[in-house]
């Protein structure tokens, strides 16, 4: 990858991470990697062109840490949490995301989807029922977006976390929120229909 296009995705996941979409300056962007902001431009055509950019990397990261839905689920969950906590960037971009977009369609929304869609295939698939039966792919997908929430909502909203699990340094609560998550998680894909 072209370095000065690396350095503006560099500098543009920290503004956008930290102020949005719209509180995001590109001046801002351009200074922290050290080029003309017309050079935001000349790669991206617009910042909202360079935000997908950011999301987009910033999920692929988030696939090659975590890779597909396999094996034991809950513990899938577990790297799910894990991963968040390690890595709070995607979670805040896809935050900003929301604010920014709310019900309209996100940028390349088929190429999103299609990235999802290898996601819930591989859920499909770890769920085999060895009846034969197939899952209803709708509700493989309701259950890939429950498993999503449920480790990442802790992150999402760490006062609210704070506010619940009281008493323990910030360790013991991770420790005790992930803990909690991946067993919950265990409890309800084993009762599911």
């Amino acid at each position: 990858m072209n370095d000065t296009r690396q350095r503006l995705l560099t500098a543009a996941r920290d503004e956008f991470a930290a102020h949005g979409i719209a509180g995001a300056r590109v001046d801002a962007i351009a200074a922290r990697a050290g080029v003309n902001k017309e050079r935001i431009y000349g790669y991206f055509g617009s910042k909202e062109k360079l935000f997908d950019a950011v999301v987009t990397d910033a999920k692929a990261e988030h696939a090659t840490g975590i890779g597909l839905p396999s094996g034991d689920l809950a513990e899938y969950v577990g790297k799910l949490y894990d991963y968040h906590r390690d890595h709070p960037v995607l979670l805040r971009l896809l935050l900003w995301e929301s604010l920014h977009y709310g019900d309209r369609p996100v940028p390349d929304p088929d190429g999103r989807a299609q990235a999802y869609d290898e996601k819930v295939s591989a859920l499909a698939d770890a769920l085999d029922d060895p009846s034969g039966a197939t899952a209803d792919p709708h509700a493989t997908a309701a259950t890939l977006l429950t498993l999503l929430g449920l480790a990442c909502w802790p992150h999402a909203m760490p006062q609210l976390a704070g506010f619940l699990v009281r008493g323990v340094d910030e360790t013991e609560r991770h420790a005790v929120l992930r803990a909690h998550t991946v067993e919950f998680a265990r409890r309800a894909l084993e009762r599911r229909p």
